[in-house]
């Protein structure tokens, strides 16, 4: 048989559709679950219909299980009990957010290291439990996190150490948040005015970059072959875990539409209402 030009299937081979959906039956059984929270499990602070069952059945399968997000403000134990008050019992140790992911890869990278941070009690917490001390004077990183209240003092600080040799981190590139009032400049654009300034681009942990994914995954013990990730977003959820090699599953209860995943160059591995259609697979 000829070989065809790249990218053309011969006349006999299946459909691409049909090639795809093959692919995705042939992934092995789920055994582990990664999940966002806003727009997955909570929609604008109430939870979403079937997401404390969801939750619960996931506990009670015993099976591993982390939920994520990339909001650095709070710590673990903050979102626990913020989730509980929706409903939701959890541990505090099932929450992995951006700020953990963050302190983690530096301390992979630079134990005992030092760094500015601009970032609330998660980021600053994440990062003392890692073993960093926080400093304005020639720290090894510049660490930018979300916070409720960006100080100019505090951007202009951290543009300078960048000039002077620091490294420039970023917990998530995301460049709103939500808010009872509207949108709020989040992370990823406050990164973006200090790179204005500096030349410097930072390294983002958080999704979309697969980095997140895998440091949840050996949280947990868990194995990208037999895990799935559910989420909200096709650009950050579904973007990171397709990069980390996971199976990944498109919720309709917050960002992204189906109409608008068919936009992108990648897909989920399948798309559903809500979690709650999710309840007796697990």
């Amino acid at each position: 048989m000829g070989r065809l030009p790249d990218g053309l299937l011969h006349p006999s081979a299946p459909p691409r559709d049909a090639t795809w959906s093959r692919a995705m039956k042939e992934r092995k059984a789920i055994e582990s679950w990664l999940t966002d929270m806003d727009g997955v499990l909570v929609h604008e602070g109430e939870p979403v219909p079937g997401a404390p069952e969801f939750v619960n059945r996931m506990k009670a399968s015993g099976k591993p299980f982390l939920i994520l997000t990339n909001n650095s403000i709070y710590t673990p134990r903050d979102l626990q009990a913020r989730l509980a008050r929706m409903g939701f019992e959890v541990d505090e140790h099932s929450i992995w957010t951006a700020a953990l992911a963050t302190a983690q890869f530096l301390a992979d990278q630079r134990p005992g290291g030092t760094a500015y941070v601009i970032g609330e009690a998660g980021l600053t917490t994440a990062m003392h439990a890692a073993g960093y001390v926080l400093t304005e004077f020639d720290p090894d990183y510049v660490v930018l996190g979300e916070t409720r209240t960006y100080s100019f003092e505090a951007i202009t600080k951290a543009i300078r150490l960048i000039n002077g040799g620091a490294r420039f981190i970023c917990t998530n590139p995301d460049a709103t948040g939500p808010s009872n009032e509207g949108l709020l400049p989040a992370a990823g654009s406050v990164a973006a005015m200090i790179s204005k300034a500096t030349g410097v681009k930072p390294y983002f942990v958080g999704k979309p970059n697969p980095m997140m994914m895998r440091s949840a995954l050996n949280a947990i013990g868990a194995h990208s072959e037999t895990t799935a990730m559910i989420g909200d977003r096709m650009d950050t959820d579904v973007l990171c875990g397709l990069e980390a090699g996971l199976e990944t599953i498109l919720v309709l209860t917050g960002i992204s539409s189906r109409m608008e995943s068919e936009t992108y160059p990648y897909r989920p591995s399948r798309i559903v209402n809500s979690v709650a259609d999710l309840i007796d697979e697990i």
